[in-house]
């Protein structure tokens, strides 16, 4: 006959020693390289608070979003740490919402989108709104391609900003003027960049923070068009306090994971709560890769950079995260 006793204190070793070797974690990137970083640096603050890192898997966000979701109730966890609020908002309430995936609060703020063209041909021909493009002498001076059509270089299927491009398409009018351009946006980016070069007009959707506004400078090289009136399928209005309207919301990137962070690794989800990267940190290191510093152990080295860099926030955010566990 088993003794009560020791099968009591046998289990409480059992979830003792759970506890000491921490959660096995999963991290799930975008497919964008230059969201690698802000990934690498949430796994290495997991390192330090005594997690082990199953691996980082590279898959788009829908797959991403239905990993999180399909493990809503387990044990591991898995998390994506680039979720645009609001743009991630429709992808994550039809896989069931707060239910089945946790949000946490804003982890990279102020993250800019919008319809950008080059400076020279904004001010030659006073072009101030992306509805400007409805106008056929207007659009044809960014057709790359003789169809009459301007060609915007827009957003990868599955990112989310695609279906606002398609959406603004019809709101505005605009089927017969623009054309939407899509493939890997790495390489529309290179050839706009290389008509730009030439001295071609070039018509382009970017987002920040990423390295393309490094190279491109908003109000030097290039300018971001308005729109005339909000059209947004993700807000009912996209308009700023200073009544400006680029046509898109003003996001911020939280870090997604499975509901069940939240009641059995209290520690992850307050950490996920509390850390915070500065959008312009994000910036300077995108920078960084665009000029050659791009491969694994580059960016393995600018996770460093950053950890000693902000040693005293890093040891407040595992400090406060363990005490809730």
């Amino acid at each position: 006959m088993i003794n009560k006793k020791m099968f009591i204190s046998a289990l409480a070793s059992v979830v003792v020693a759970s506890s000491l070797f921490g959660a096995k974690v999963t991290a799930l990137t975008s497919g964008i390289a230059e969201e690698m970083f802000q990934t690498l640096v949430v796994t290495e603050l997991l390192k330090k608070m005594g997690h082990e890192i199953e691996g980082v898997k590279d898959v788009n966000y829908d797959i991403a979003y239905q990993t999180i979701s399909s493990n809503a109730n387990s044990d591991d966890v898995y998390f994506l740490a680039s979720v645009w609020d609001p743009l991630h908002n429709e992808k994550i309430a039809a896989l069931g919402g707060d239910k089945k995936i946790l949000i946490s609060s804003d982890f990279i703020s102020n993250c800019a989108q919008g319809y950008l063209i080059d400076k020279k041909t904004a001010d030659k021909y006073n072009i101030k709104y992306y509805n400007d493009l409805k106008k056929p002498e207007i659009a044809k001076l960014f057709d790359t391609n003789g169809n009459g059509k301007a060609n915007l270089s827009g957003c990868n299927a599955g990112w989310g900003c695609e279906k606002v491009i398609e959406y603004q398409l019809d709101a505005y009018d605009m089927r017969d003027t623009v054309e939407h351009d899509q493939g890997e946006y790495s390489a529309l980016i290179a050839n706009t960049l290389a008509n730009y070069k030439t001295g071609k007009p070039i018509l382009y959707y970017t987002w920040t923070p990423y390295w393309v506004s490094g190279k491109l400078v908003p109000g030097k090289d290039v300018v971001f068009l308005q729109v005339t009136h909000s059209a947004n399928p993700n807000a009912g209005s996209t308009k700023l306090g200073n009544g400006a309207d680029y046509g898109f919301n003003i996001n911020n990137q939280k870090i997604a994971t499975n509901a069940s962070v939240k009641t059995k690794h209290k520690d992850i989800a307050k950490l996920f709560d509390i850390i915070k990267i500065d959008v312009n940190d994000i910036s300077g290191q995108n920078m960084l890769m665009t000029n050659g510093q791009n491969k694994q152990k580059d960016i393995k080295r600018h996770v460093q950079t950053w950890l000693e860099k902000n040693k005293t926030k890093v040891d407040a955010w595992i400090k406060e995260a363990k005490a809730a566990k």
